[in-house]
């Protein structure tokens, strides 16, 4: 079948230009909607009869959502929609949450500014939104895609990761290395994707006859200053010593490391640490970090791929199950035993365990 994309390669120009001469929305050169109009004639391709009239000034964009433009999950998923765009010609409109409200208020109003703009489809990460409002936008708009959000089964809008594997698989890393006093660190309280993290993290070690005592769980709300603390609480009161850390995300994950450093604890000599991402931080801390690589990217640019088959004709190949993966570095080590990776510490340095670290760090 004839798409739009075609009518763009014969015509030498790229799709926004293309759907834009055939929309009759926008500026486009004279010479250059005679080419389109050739490649028309000369490929039989004929848009949908309400194309036209669905379709308005941004039928060649498409819009994304998202809480917020930073971080090592939003801003790594804008990254992968726009080179997917780029590819073909499209463009990106983008909205984040602003102005008064809760969480779920501004996701709505954010969604709303990107259907006043009629976009060709919508990326939506929004996590505080509820079915009902999901089913509601549905009816607004054919072409939304929920990333990060789990939907029904064979629902084919939605992209998530599997969190809770990625939590088992944190948990299993720690039980294969022998470690049983395990403490964790919690993201932030009311995010779906922490829950699930967690979930699969307590699961996996109740299935192996463990748990992780009141005393040794902490929140660190997905931040730097949040794991910080966290972990200087997690010192003051562990009544006894624990021999690992798991952390929902790689931010706290090192920030917990620094703070474990401060109090003269070695990872992963005294402590393995574990975090969740396999973000850009993982691989400068020190000792590089063991952590549970998500594939936020895949996820983004199948979820955008989705839209251009679904809004250009396009037929790129789409995929909607991502498994995180565990990678293994440095900071985790045998319970008692040598560090996993060879200690490259320069002739001389201090390599002697400091007498009863945890009675020092309270």
């Amino acid at each position: 079948m004839t798409t739009i994309k075609d009518v763009a390669q014969l015509a030498g120009v790229g799709l926004g230009t293309a759907s834009r001469a055939l929309s009759g929305h926008g500026s486009v050169a004279a010479d250059t909607r005679r080419r389109v109009e050739e490649a028309v004639r000369a490929l039989g391709f004929e848009p949908r009869p309400d194309a036209r009239r669905r379709r308005a000034p941004a039928l060649d964009a498409i819009g994304i959502y998202v809480p917020f433009f930073t971080g090592n999950f939003h801003a790594p998923l804008m990254q992968a929609v726009q080179s997917e765009l780029r590819a073909v010609g499209g463009h990106l409109i983008a909205a984040c949450g602003t102005g008064a409200g809760d969480e779920r208020q501004q996701a709505l109003q954010g969604i709303a500014f990107l259907l006043e703009r009629r976009c060709a489809g919508i990326v939506v990460v929004a996590p505080a939104l509820s079915e009902a409002d999901v089913a509601a936008l549905r009816q607004r708009h054919p072409h939304l895609v929920f990333v990060n959000r789990a939907g029904a089964p064979g629902d084919r809008h939605c992209f998530a990761i599997d969190h809770e594997l990625g939590g088992r698989l944190a948990a299993r890393a720690l039980l294969e290395r022998g470690h049983e006093r395990i403490a964790c660190m919690a993201g932030a309280d009311d995010a779906p994707d922490n829950a699930l993290r967690m979930h699969g993290f307590h699961a996996e070690l109740a299935r192996h006859g463990l748990g992780v005592p009141q005393e040794l769980r902490v929140t660190g709300h997905f931040t730097f200053e949040g794991a910080h603390a966290a972990t200087r609480e997690l010192l003051r009161r562990a009544a006894g010593r624990f021999t690992a850390l798991f952390c929902a995300n790689d931010a706290m994950a090192v920030a917990a490391i620094a703070r474990l450093s401060r109090a003269q604890l070695r990872v992963p000599q005294d402590v393995s640490v574990v975090g969740f991402d396999d973000s850009d931080l993982a691989i400068y801390t020190s000792p590089q970090l063991t952590t549970v690589r998500i594939p936020v990217e895949h996820m983004a640019a199948n979820a955008c791929r989705y839209l251009l088959n679904a809004c250009f004709g396009m037929a790129h190949p789409v995929v909607h199950e991502f498994r995180p993966i565990l990678v293994w570095r440095e900071s985790v080590t045998q319970r008692g035993g040598a560090p996993a990776v060879p200690d490259t510490r320069p002739p001389g340095a201090a390599r002697h365990r400091a007498p009863d670290a945890f009675a020092q760090a309270r």
